[in-house]
């Protein structure tokens, strides 16, 4: 029971930090406008870099504590940080200090990002991982559409300002939550291994030298730069070029985004752990063809202006890019060492921020500032192939490998 607590736990932390984190994609439309702050696409882009740039920076510096020390307090910490900073974007007077404020939810989000995964590797064995960390990621699309929800419903209402105040406002409650984790020791669940980390220089020179680790941050760095500017631009898509209003744009998008990411993390956490009975690879095959199948698909999204098609075509390709959430993220636990577990989470989150959703959102909108939003987010389905194709060579490359 101990361990399914901290798994409710985590995961309920982790719906509130993916909506702190996507609040701000609710409000770009009026943060755009006079009476809002006035911003360019350009710089309603950059708030989402900033943000991720501060999270990728300071993940090593949080995955070297989490391999050495108490784990609970590390993810309190960045709990606590990351609800103040979203609280000061409700004060902000410019792009400078909303920019500021957004980039300070990334040192907090960063101590959670980088602990929680291998906290959970070690309450839970290996043949369960894929189902655990389903549940786990499940709250990315909640969380991701509860800021949506959350911020276009209140700024509606309330303005703007209030939309960061209500959305930073739990995170003393939370902090406390975190407090009361358990912490079990290194590698408990994967037999007799090494659990003692090694010099800081090593691990991540051990890291960079694992293959099947290094091919699946490749091409989860393609997938994160797809899914990181869809998920930012998408609302504005929605509302300029298919001429659906402000509020049902960031409401109808949210509500997309709670079913799809239920469903398709749940069936591709549960598949990938049956697949793996008969199939080492299994996780990366589950997810390299998922994703594979999502690329046409999500090309459809931006190209028909048949709300029919265009609708049906973004979740299907949503429950199938979110099916690779779960076993992906266990590729990437189970592929190193229990000792180095933290530090794989942060330099992966290093990865696939910098080549991912740190250029996207600012890429997409610079495109859209020089030509036409419906032109830029045509490169979206682009990285969604190339994702798909990395995983899939890996898992055959990893296929031929002998075993043992």
């Amino acid at each position: 029971m101990t361990a399914r607590r901290a798994l409710a736990i985590l995961t309920l932390i982790n719906l509130f930090n993916y909506l702190d984190r996507y609040v701000v994609a609710a409000l770009v439309e009026t943060l755009r406008r006079p009476d809002g702050l006035g911003l360019s696409d350009t710089e309603a882009g950059l708030l989402m870099s900033g943000f991720i740039v501060v999270y990728m920076a300071t993940s090593p510096f949080f995955g070297v504590l989490g391999d050495r020390r108490g784990r609970p307090r590390l993810i309190a910490l960045g709990v606590l940080i990351w609800s103040v900073a979203t609280v000061l974007g409700g004060f902000a007077v410019g792009f400078v200090s909303l920019f500021f404020a957004r980039a300070m939810v990334g040192i907090g989000e960063a101590a959670y990002g980088t602990i929680a995964p291998g906290l959970l590797a070690d309450l839970f064995e290996k043949k369960v991982r894929g189902r655990v960390m389903a549940v786990f990621f499940a709250a990315i699309p909640v969380g991701s559409a509860l800021g949506f929800v959350l911020g276009g419903l209140v700024d509606s209402a309330l303005g703007w300002r209030a939309a960061f105040f209500l959305a930073g406002a739990p995170g003393i409650l939370l902090a406390l939550l975190a407090l009361r984790l358990p912490d079990p020791p290194r590698g408990g669940q994967d037999g007799p291994s090494p659990a003692t980390p090694v010099a800081i220089g090593a691990t991540y020179r051990s890291l960079l030298r694992n293959r099947p680790y290094v091919m699946t941050v490749l091409g989860y760095a393609a997938y994160t730069f797809a899914l990181g500017g869809m998920a930012y631009w998408m609302p504005s898509f929605l509302h300029r070029v298919r001429d659906v209003p402000q509020g049902e744009a960031t409401t109808q998008f949210g509500a997309i985004l709670v079913g799809t990411g239920f469903v398709g993390t749940f069936l591709g956490g549960w598949i990938g752990d049956l697949w793996l009975r008969r199939n080492p690879q299994a996780y990366l095959w589950l997810s390299g063809l998922t994703t594979l199948a999502a690329a046409p698909l999500a090309y459809l999204v931006f190209t028909d202006p048949r709300p029919e098609v265009y609708m049906t075509a973004v979740i299907v390709a949503e429950i199938l890019l979110f099916a690779s959430t779960g076993p992906i993220n266990s590729v990437i636990l189970n592929v190193v060492a229990p000792a180095e577990r933290a530090s794989a989470v942060a330099l992966s989150i290093f990865s696939i921020h910098l080549f991912g959703d740190v250029p996207s959102p600012p890429l997409i909108g610079a495109i859209s500032d020089s030509s036409s939003l419906a032109q830029a987010v045509l490169i979206v389905p682009v990285a969604v192939a190339i994702s798909g194709l990395l995983w899939c060579a890996e898992a055959a490359i990893g296929g031929r490998r002998p075993s043992g």
